[in-house]
């Protein structure tokens, strides 16, 4: 960690996964997994974990926020109610609160697409993990999954 990275509290993702990406903040889920994976990059501890990930992209494309901007925004050392605060405030999208809702909701229930490819990846992923949980049905599910046997959980 840089001594210019030191005054951002960031987690240590080397560590311990990021929130949950059924966490919300603001109605918004994903976002808090976001800001821990941003914070935790700028102070070198993200690990295996990269802010604005295809799933982070589906956030700042529902906001219509810029993801360079909201790291810059992160660097300054921000608490979470702050930056989403410079969200609300920023956003080229200004959704209303059932509109998030409706949002958030969609994506904790959203599971692989249809395509072949896609459900091959999926199953893949959760077979690597484990033989024997049939409930892994959504990408929230996926992964919660994911960060508990990174982290020594047993599936």
């Amino acid at each position: 960690m840089t001594a210019q990275n030191q005054n951002i509290p960031a987690p240590d993702l080397t560590k311990r996964p990021p929130r949950s990406p059924r966490i919300r903040l603001g109605g918004y889920v994903l976002l808090p997994r976001m800001l821990d994976k941003g914070r935790a990059e700028i102070a070198g501890c993200n690990g295996e974990f990269n802010y604005n990930c295809p799933l982070d992209q589906r956030f700042v494309e529902f906001v219509g926020i810029d993801p360079a901007a909201l790291r810059e925004q992160l660097a300054t050392g921000k608490g979470d109610g702050e930056i989403l605060a410079w969200i609300n405030e920023t956003a080229k999208q200004k959704r209303t609160p059932w509109e998030i809702e409706q949002w958030s909701d969609h994506m904790q229930r959203r599971g692989p697409d249809s395509d072949p490819e896609t459900l091959q990846y999926f199953a893949e992923a959760v077979g690597k993990m484990s033989q024997t949980r049939d409930d892994i049905k959504t990408w929230a599910d996926l992964l919660d999954l994911d960060d508990h046997v990174t982290f020594g959980g047993k599936p």
